[in-house]
């Protein structure tokens, strides 16, 4: 899906109010991620390579959730494709 930020994807489908956009910079996708009731999510983060995002996943403590699991390659790849 497409709006003036760019394509996003849901990273949760049964949360629609949670959106994973999408967008190629220099060769590498990046990833922001907005969430309708936390838009501060979206101010205090920036786009974010994977490089960032795993080296971000391995600070994660919570058991039992991996946050990589929001951001999918395969998706921004045919997002960024149908542009």
């Amino acid at each position: 899906m497409k709006v003036p930020q760019g394509p996003y994807y849901y990273p949760n489908p049964k949360n629609k109010k949670e959106r994973m956009y999408v967008r190629e910079n220099d060769g590498s996708i990046e990833f922001r991620l907005w969430h309708q009731d936390h838009p501060q999510i979206w101010d205090k983060h920036g786009w974010l390579d994977m490089d960032i995002v795993k080296r971000a996943a391995g600070m994660y403590e919570k058991k039992g959730q991996n946050p990589l699991e929001l951001y999918d390659q395969d998706i921004a790849r045919a997002l960024l494709k149908q542009k």
